[in-house]
């Protein structure tokens, strides 16, 4: 098992940590930016081209209550999310912070080796209670392969 950096304050807004201990920052982007540092590197999970950032970021087109326009890129995507959570300040972001967030944040759950079935719970209990809003999102996670 690689070893974890603490790379966010595991006790910040939108933190989550994985069973491994990564810590992944989950967040809408119609709040402001949280205080303190930025991101490393951020995957952007909307319906059109966000606005650039000043870190490295990725675009993943994923309407609003839908799923992941490209499956194939949301894997490699959130993989990378995953990898690189190891060492830097990663987070994955949607508008509200919770539907298209919390489904990310369950499929990072499930490479980091939660059962796809308690992904989504795992999730609505250590980053946001109704995390993974709709019935699409949570079938999307439990096919996820880990």
């Amino acid at each position: 098992m690689p070893k974890v950096t603490d790379t966010w304050d595991p006790d910040d807004t939108g933190v989550l940590r994985l069973p491994s201990g990564r810590l992944v920052r989950g967040r809408g982007l119609r709040a402001p930016l949280p205080d303190g540092p930025a991101p490393d590197f951020t995957v952007h999970l909307l319906g059109r081209r966000p606005p650039p950032t000043a870190w490295e970021s990725r675009w993943l087109r994923w309407p609003d209550f839908r799923l992941p326009a490209d499956s194939s890129l949301a894997r490699a995507l959130l993989t990378e999310v995953w990898t690189r959570a190891t060492a830097e300040r990663v987070e994955v972001a949607c508008g509200g912070g919770r539907g298209r967030t919390g489904t990310a944040l369950a499929c990072l759950a499930v490479l980091d080796g939660v059962r796809p079935p308690e992904a989504v719970a795992y999730v609505r209990r250590h980053y946001h209670l109704r995390a993974v809003e709709t019935p699409w999102q949570r079938r999307y996670v439990r096919r996820f392969p880990p």
